[in-house]
């Protein structure tokens, strides 16, 4: 006999552990909610009328750093760069 006791799959966990909001209290919350968000990882499941429209959830990645100033002060400029003499660097100005 059966002691009553019910398996439930992980997929199924995972779905009823979401969190569910309807549209307009996503709209009075929202940044509350990402930030739980950033802070659990689970996604919110935001519902318009009892259907649900939109997941929001975590990033998958982190988007890379901006390039811009990622060389500051990281080099020196030894010498003129506007006005220096590059001649020894062209074989056609060479004389053999």
């Amino acid at each position: 006999m059966s002691t009553g006791q019910v398996t439930i799959s992980p997929a199924i966990m995972r779905i009823m552990k979401q969190r569910v909001l309807s549209a307009s209290e996503f709209k009075a919350t929202c940044l509350a909610c990402l930030g739980e968000i950033e802070q659990s990882g689970e996604p919110i499941t935001i519902t318009r009328r009892g259907r649900p429209v939109a997941v929001l959830g975590p990033a998958k990645h982190r988007l890379p750093k901006s390039p811009r100033n990622s060389w500051a002060r990281k080099g020196r400029i030894l010498g003129d760069i506007v006005n220096g003499d590059t001649s020894a660097l062209w074989e056609v100005t060479r004389q053999e």
